[in-house]
């Protein structure tokens, strides 16, 4: 793999690195795992898995402060069960919650980072029009189901977010 700021770095397309005192297994398994990270098909299932992952430590951290003081209804009928109970609801809870998360976050990460390399290869370039191009789309497919002001709504809103990541990620370091 190459990092920055390590040196021997371009032995290999993309950006290998130096293979020399590799075996030619490992030679053939770094140029295999380069080909995969290289392809639509790679990123796609890559965001995809990392998002599901992102995605439930999201959810189980914003699950776990969603819950009721004993002061109001909700809370009070839980403070009338056993520990033992209110432990295995709780606990319930955030599961379900931290797999929704989940579902959701990879969905959007494998249909933004998929769409984007779609695009990326198709015009054979590489610069903000695509990340803002493959927001839109995004939002606006998952948008599309509440209408298509929705769908309007969710492009426009994705094709922003992605606009501003990318600029924050392609500026230049002073």
């Amino acid at each position: 793999m190459s990092f920055p700021g390590i040196p021997g770095a371009g032995s290999v397309p993309g950006g290998g690195g130096n293979m020399a005192g590799m075996s030619e297994q490992e030679q053939q398994m770094t140029k295999a795992i380069q080909a995969t990270m290289e392809s639509c098909a790679g990123k796609t299932v890559l965001s995809g898995v990392m998002g599901f992952a992102l995605g439930g430590a999201f959810g189980l951290f914003m699950s776990s402060m969603s819950y009721d003081t004993p002061l109001s209804a909700q809370g009070q009928q839980l403070t009338n069960l056993p520990l033992r109970e209110q432990l295995s609801r709780g606990f319930r809870d955030m599961g379900s919650r931290s797999y929704s998360s989940a579902k959701n976050f990879g969905l959007i990460g494998a249909m933004f980072a998929g769409t984007e390399c779609c695009i990326e290869s198709y015009r054979a370039k590489s610069d903000w029009k695509n990340g803002v191009s493959a927001g839109c789309i995004t939002g606006g497919t998952l948008g599309a189901k509440a209408g298509p002001q929705a769908a309007a709504v969710g492009c426009v809103g994705f094709a922003a977010f992605s606009a501003a990541i990318d600029a924050f990620m392609r500026r230049q370091t002073d």
